[in-house]
């Protein structure tokens, strides 16, 4: 037996504290965004010039929004592994959390600190969630994959 993590309850704490992220973004961080990037440049996004604290506002409800998306897909993957535990679903569950972690994560301490160095992190992020929904796709169409003894 492999060990593995209980992905649909932990897709349901990641869903509700990306809720929860998503809120704070509406509801409190237009105006500390607004007083931390007062001074600060302004961000070309699509050939046009924004306030950088509407742009780090935007990245910031990108995490959010993405933390959901595959915090859902976690809840899947737990949903899926009812029907017997295999290495692909872990694999694929294991790849969501660390995307969370790295995309959003990065997004949120990018926005929130203006260091923007964490921009470079985000990209492992996004290659993560690809490899989670590959993984997930190969679990849902191989044959052997529903059982623990797929070599994956």
């Amino acid at each position: 037996m492999t060990f593995s993590l209980p992905w649909l309850s932990i897709g349901a704490v990641l869903g509700g504290l990306a809720v929860a992220a998503g809120a704070f973004a509406a509801h409190g961080l237009d105006h500390v965004f607004a007083d931390k990037y007062r001074d600060a440049p302004p961000k070309t996004v699509a050939g046009r010039e924004v306030p950088a604290s509407w742009k780090y506002l935007q990245d910031f409800k990108t995490g959010a929004e993405y933390q959901m998306y595959h915090a859902l897909a976690l809840v899947a993957v737990g949903l899926a592994a009812r029907s017997g535990k295999t290495r692909v679903l872990d694999f694929a569950g294991w790849s969501f959390l660390l995307g969370i972690v790295l995309f959003s994560g990065s997004l949120y301490i990018l926005t929130l600190t203006g260091q923007t160095r964490w921009g470079m992190v985000t990209p492992f992020g996004g290659l993560l969630f690809l490899i989670g929904w590959g993984a997930f796709a190969w679990a849902a169409i191989s044959p052997g994959a529903a059982g623990s003894g797929h070599p994956f």
